[in-house]
């Protein structure tokens, strides 16, 4: 089995509804996600896949879609008011955790074609999530 990991970095805010913790308030996080793709056996330039693909695949997405944007529960009473004021806004069905962002990440690099197994959040540089498929 082989195996390469690309890291991307990226910022984000977000919070948490139903917490009782600090993360219940709006903040950010400077957040480095890492993107394992497996294979049985090396294609023909001897590679799982080209790092540079990753990052096209992946990184293109995170920059358009969640890069210094508040990730949101979609029902978080904030939503409306930041997108009045132009705030960009990406919105989860669930609460936007680290574990949730790395599956979200996850289900991103498969549907563009990688042959993701495990994607890491680092939300902070003591704190990680990892969603396997």
């Amino acid at each position: 089995m082989y195996s390469v990991t690309k890291r991307i970095d990226f910022c984000y805010g977000h919070r948490l509804l139903d917490h009782d913790g600090v993360c219940k308030h709006l903040h950010g996080h400077n957040a480095v996600a890492e993107i394992e793709v497996r294979a049985d056996a090396l294609d023909s330039r001897d590679m799982v896949v080209d790092f540079g693909e990753i990052k096209r695949l992946v990184k293109e997405w995170i920059d358009r879609e969640i890069d210094h944007r508040m990730i949101l529960r979609h029902d978080d009473p904030m939503v409306k008011p930041l997108q009045a004021l132009g705030e960009p806004v990406y919105l989860l069905d669930s609460n936007p955790t680290a574990e949730r962002i790395a599956q979200l990440l996850f289900d991103v690099s498969r549907e563009r074609g990688l042959a993701v197994d495990r994607v890491t959040l680092w939300e902070t540089p003591s704190s990680w999530a990892t969603y396997a498929g």
